[in-house]
């Protein structure tokens, strides 16, 4: 009996598990209340299979700061994924490279809000880059769209 009782138990352990590994990874979205071209990356989130947790807050700067992205890589929105920040308005394949790759990094981002990048479509788009930013502020390029 007391093998069976293990069984069941190993077994629902394992479904855990395997529930657990297959969840979508959740990413938490420090924006304001009020910016559209936010909730349009939000949404591209989505469609990338992320569970997104918006968060509503009226000073990015400062949520920008307390999650360790330096200021000068700011955009109009941050968030925060599997222990790396992502800064603006980065593709969601760039941050399912970030976390299959897991650089030694505080994150990415792509600064300013480029015409073209995914909550900012254009008829006119431009060329951008999504950055790799290190703890020093140093940054490489991570994406070249």
């Amino acid at each position: 009996m007391n093998r069976s009782l293990l069984a069941l138990a190993m077994l629902a352990l394992f479904g855990v598990g395997a529930t657990t590994a297959s969840a979508a990874e959740v990413i938490d979205v420090y924006k304001s209340p009020n910016c559209g071209c936010c909730g349009k990356w939000v949404d591209h989130m989505k469609d990338a299979g992320f569970e997104v947790r918006t968060h509503s807050v009226m000073n990015i700067p400062l949520a920008r700061k307390t999650l360790g992205m330096p200021e000068r890589f700011g955009s109009c929105h941050t968030a925060k994924v599997g222990g790396y920040v992502v800064e603006g308005h980065v593709p969601a394949a760039d941050v399912q490279r970030l976390l299959k790759e897991k650089p030694k990094a505080v994150g990415i981002a792509v600064p300013s809000m480029p015409p073209g990048s995914p909550g900012m479509e254009s008829v006119r788009p431009v060329p951008y880059n999504t950055l790799l930013v290190q703890a020093g502020g140093e940054a490489t390029i991570f994406a070249k769209h």
